[in-house]
């Protein structure tokens, strides 16, 4: 029955079905057909071990209760003996916005946070870099002392790069979730990435070694409730970071979950610049 009513293409106007063809082939070019196909590229399932399972994934809803939550938390901050001039750098898709609530806790406790300048941060590329780079410099001249560089996610790993291009202006690297080692196909965005940047995710625009540690103290925060980044890949090995901090956070956590904003005070109080 179904063979009765089957559409036949070559019953069709002969300048429909070039119209078709040249279609077809504009978008077979086309930059969306690209970006799809960087989407939906294969991937040998070894590249991929480690990812969070898809109810980790679930997990990070939690961030939609958070604007209930917020006003009734309490986060105990003390004033520090030991004030830092940070730099923070947002993950991929996130803008300054969401690291503020983070910010404002340190700023609490007497500590000089600014945001990266450049607004939300849509992936890595040559010109961006070199904004970090400036924007660093010209804090460390402002404030005539190093910066601490608090990277989550993406940004982390900016941290981790900008740091090995100037160590002279970086105190410290903290990265949060931030997959710096392993595979770069071992999360559950990296797929999205592509098709949002335009690049493979472990072929990105810029010369970087994202394994190699900073030559200054760096710090990893990692979690095994991330739902994003497989835990192992933002604790790194050894020789990769001087250290790997466990938390119990989610992935959207890092920019606010009270052992997180805990956890960077008593790191910021025990740097020496």
């Amino acid at each position: 029955m179904a063979s009765r009513f089957a559409f036949d293409r070559t019953r069709l106007p002969a300048p429909l079905l070039a119209a078709g063809a040249r279609g077809q082939q504009a978008y077979a070019a086309s930059e969306l057909a690209r970006r799809l196909a960087l989407a939906r590229e294969a991937c040998p399932e070894e590249f991929e071990a480690g990812k969070p399972a898809f109810a980790r994934l679930i997990g990070e809803a939690q961030v939609l209760l958070e604007p209930v939550r917020r006003p009734r938390r309490r986060v105990p901050v003390a004033v520090t003996a030991n004030p830092q001039v940070v730099m923070i750098l947002p993950g991929f898709g996130a803008s300054p916005m969401r690291m503020r609530y983070l910010a404002r806790h340190l700023e609490r406790a007497g500590h000089i946070a600014k945001r990266w300048g450049l607004g939300r941060n849509w992936g890595p590329e040559p010109a961006r870099f070199d904004a970090i780079e400036a924007r660093l410099l010209e804090l460390h001249a402002r404030h005539g002392r190093k910066v601490v560089l608090i990277g989550w996610s993406l940004g982390g790993l900016y941290a981790r790069e900008i740091a090995k291009r100037r160590p002279e202006a970086v105190a410290k690297v903290i990265s949060m979730g931030s997959p710096f080692s392993g595979s770069p196909r071992a999360n559950n965005v990296w797929r999205a990435y592509q098709f949002i940047t335009g690049h493979s995710v472990d072929a990105p625009p810029i010369d970087a070694d994202l394994a190699a540690k900073p030559p200054v103290e760096t710090v990893a925060l990692w979690s095994a409730n991330d739902g994003v980044i497989a835990p192992r890949c933002a604790a790194g090995r050894p020789g990769e970071r001087d250290r790997a901090i466990p938390l119990r956070c989610t992935h959207m956590g890092f920019t606010y979950d009270p052992q997180v904003i805990t956890t960077l005070l008593a790191e910021l109080e025990a740097t020496r610049a």
